[in-house]
């Protein structure tokens, strides 16, 4: 088995995300010994780009005359086969001004690719990612954003993430939530514990 631990946040060891994946992923460490873990951390990659025209051109068969892109776009191709290998997904997203970091879209973007991860059809659109794969989301906010608080409208990142997940066949999705981070001392601890709690009780 093989397990991708996909870490986003920039604020190293004192983020909250960064401790909650860390821990999903020893959770099923131990629930499936031998597995084999891949960390990707996104936030200290400085080479990992956004899309650009030369992206979108090199995709279409132009040539690359940017040694950066096409190194990025190498990179790229591995983020897609080491999605595509894992048995679990784990994923580490904070809100960021109401959705993901920059850095965990880039990675979507060069995960979610037509012809390989999703497909149009004559009904709309099918996911080619094969749906026994479990993915784990470790969200962490500042503010309440769940539904019925006053700040719900403005949920762009589970939503989000949820969406992008299912549009390419990843639908068993379990989200460990810690909210209100930044309301208190109090209330991050409530909410942290709570987490931690979630996560010693997985059995899968």
């Amino acid at each position: 088995m093989q397990l991708l631990h996909i870490d986003s946040s920039v604020l190293g060891d004192h983020s909250a995300s960064r401790a909650l994946s860390a821990q999903i992923v020893a959770r099923q460490v131990a629930l499936h010994p031998g597995i084999k873990v891949t960390h990707r951390d996104l936030a200290a990659d400085a080479a990992l780009q956004h899309f650009s025209p030369a992206h979108l051109a090199a995709i279409n068969g132009v040539a690359v005359a940017d040694a950066s892109v096409g190194v990025d776009l190498e990179k790229g191709g591995t983020y897609l086969d080491e999605l595509l290998a894992a048995n679990i997904i784990v994923i580490g997203a904070p809100m960021y001004n109401f959705s993901i970091p920059s850095q965990l879209k880039a990675w979507i973007d060069r995960v979610v690719v037509a012809g390989k991860t999703f497909r149009y059809v004559a009904s709309g659109v099918e996911g080619l990612v094969p749906k026994d794969k479990k993915v784990f989301v470790a969200s962490t906010r500042g503010g309440i954003y769940t539904p019925g608080s006053p700040a719900a409208a403005l949920e762009h990142h589970e939503s989000y993430l949820l969406g992008v997940l299912a549009f390419i066949g990843l639908t068993d999705v379990t989200v460990v939530r810690a909210e209100g981070l930044a309301l208190s001392a109090q209330a991050r601890e409530a909410a942290l514990a709570q987490a931690h709690e979630t996560i010693a009780a997985l059995v899968a």
